[in-house]
């Protein structure tokens, strides 16, 4: 991914007219089609105003209408600095610091933090070729049971591919009639896929798929090239950031935060900017 500074991010976005007419021209790359003047026209900003008016008649659109910035007295230079923000680390930022940064409430940054997550929200195709699957628990008590069977903690499931992108979702538990459907919804049927023990798996073979077993009861992690590192380390990532940064999550809101993590994680090789890429799911997002 090449390097998108803060300093690249005050050249591009200096004021709010700047990060409207990026949305502008974003939203309506071949130009706006005026309804009452029946054809294509130049559309010009208006003083003052979140708002693009037909050079001939007038009327005309507000590049923010229907996106997250919809109706936010927020200045958008903020709106933009908050999603540099957000996709500039691994973890990413807490809502507080936000606050901090931008100088808004906490009722406001909870809200941008709350919005611009919803833009990390994606579907992914099918997995496919080497696919790691693995279940974790999130959230709950620090004390207790660990692992399976660990009390007040929310159960999530994970299928990433080796060198690839992931799936994370939470599910309800981990017995058979959940996950198996999971794996078949997600992973393509010519695919290797990859778990520890757990007997919910035992049936993954009858899928299709071919299916490799690592026993971590028995201490084995790796077996040939057999094994789940690549999920788990996707789980230190994830539960490394809600610890480090978010401190807690609601079992309400888990799954925009693991979107969030996973859209991070499956964006990290793009060739384009994370930040810029969030920036065009705002005018796609509609």
């Amino acid at each position: 991914m090449k390097t998108y500074t803060i300093k690249n991010f005050d050249q591009q976005f200096p004021t709010d007219d700047a990060c409207l007419d990026f949305l502008f021209k974003s939203r309506y790359p071949n130009g706006v089609f005026c309804e009452k003047c029946g054809k294509i026209t130049k559309h010009y900003k208006r003083a003052n105003m979140k708002f693009y008016s037909c050079e001939f008649c007038g009327m005309g659109v507000a590049p923010t209408s229907g996106t997250i910035f919809h109706k936010s007295n927020t200045p958008l230079r903020s709106w933009f600095h908050a999603i540099f923000l957000m996709s500039s680390t691994k973890t990413g930022i807490s809502a507080k610091q936000l606050q901090r940064t931008l100088g808004v409430t906490y009722k406001t940054a909870w809200r941008m933090f709350k919005q611009i997550r919803k833009l990390m929200s994606e579907n992914v195709n099918p997995l496919n070729g080497q696919v790691e699957v693995d279940e974790t628990y999130i959230g709950g008590k620090r004390s207790g049971k660990r692992g399976r069977g660990a009390s007040g903690k929310t159960t999530v499931m994970g299928l990433t591919e080796r060198q690839g992108k992931a799936i994370v979702k939470v599910v309800p538990d981990v017995k058979t009639r959940t996950l198996l459907p999971m794996i078949w919804k997600n992973v393509a049927s010519n695919s290797t896929v990859f778990t520890d023990e757990l007997p919910s798996y035992n049936h993954v073979g009858k899928l299709g798929y071919s299916h490799e077993i690592v026993q971590h009861a028995a201490k084995q992690y790796v077996r040939g090239v057999a094994h789940v590192n690549t999920i788990e380390s996707l789980w230190s990532t994830i539960k490394r950031g809600i610890d480090g940064v978010n401190h807690s999550v609601s079992p309400l809101y888990l799954q925009s935060y693991l979107d969030s993590y996973v859209y991070r994680y499956n964006h990290r090789k793009d060739e384009q900017p994370m930040f810029l890429s969030l920036l065009a799911r705002v005018s796609t997002l509609t």
